[in-house]
């Protein structure tokens, strides 16, 4: 019974956690804009999402692929162990200096995460208030 009303909550609490991640992956590409070489990292948001609801979310480390400096700003270790699907941006701008981070489509990508981010949180919120209503039997 108690399944029942928690697995919409539990639904929510794993997209809430992969918006907080691609959050972090968003400003790691917006961090390293002027970078040379850095190679702009994201995912897919609804297969991250499908992974963690079907129980796939086991730790996955991503090889550095040759040409990646090792000097970057590191993504945090959540994010790669979290979800197996992070992977490299294609650039829709060349480069000279082969980074491939384009600051217009980043900054778009994380309003739009934020705002996604910022309605998930106030659906839970909103769960938890209507659970405790129901509890109280107001």
């Amino acid at each position: 019974m108690i399944d029942k009303l928690t697995d919409n909550l539990d639904f929510n609490a794993k997209a809430l956690m992969l918006r907080a991640d691609r959050q972090r992956v968003l400003a790691s590409n917006i961090a390293n804009v002027d970078t040379p070489g850095y190679v702009a990292r994201d995912y897919k948001f609804g297969e991250a999402l499908q992974q963690a609801t079907q129980g796939n979310d086991s730790p996955r480390q991503l090889a550095r692929p040759s040409g990646v400096n090792a000097r970057h700003i590191a993504l945090s270790a959540t994010t790669s162990s979290q979800n197996g699907g992070l992977g490299y941006s294609v650039a829709s701008q060349p480069s000279l200096d082969g980074n491939s981070v384009d600051l217009d489509r980043e900054r778009a990508a994380f309003a739009d995460n934020s705002i996604r981010y910022e309605s998930t949180l106030r659906f839970i919120n909103g769960h938890v208030k209507t659970m405790l209503s129901a509890i109280q039997g107001q």
